[in-house]
């Protein structure tokens, strides 16, 4: 007979400690769950949400490797209301 397969058995995170290794709003972090950008959560019960603490630390050190483009300042010379006007 062979040997019986050795469990793994993976540690789970709640959204309190989420929060202190992720500093996101709980909106952010659900957006970018719904985008495929960030772990997803999954019920163990009910009232008992959980992330899967090694997918959550591999999107860190996956976050710290890439550089993440800035946001472009907007253009408020094409603002409806208030628009600014060019230098003359």
């Amino acid at each position: 007979m062979g040997q019986p397969e050795k469990l793994v058995i993976r540690k789970t995170i709640r959204r309190h400690q989420l929060r202190e290794m992720v500093p996101l709003a709980d909106s952010t972090i659900y957006e970018m769950e719904q985008r495929g950008e960030f772990p997803r959560r999954f019920a163990l019960s009910p009232r008992c949400i959980v992330w899967d603490l090694a997918e959550v630390e591999a999107w860190l050190m996956a976050r710290r490797t890439v550089p993440i483009r800035r946001a472009r300042h907007p253009d408020v010379t094409k603002r409806k209301s208030r628009p600014v006007r060019g230098r003359d």
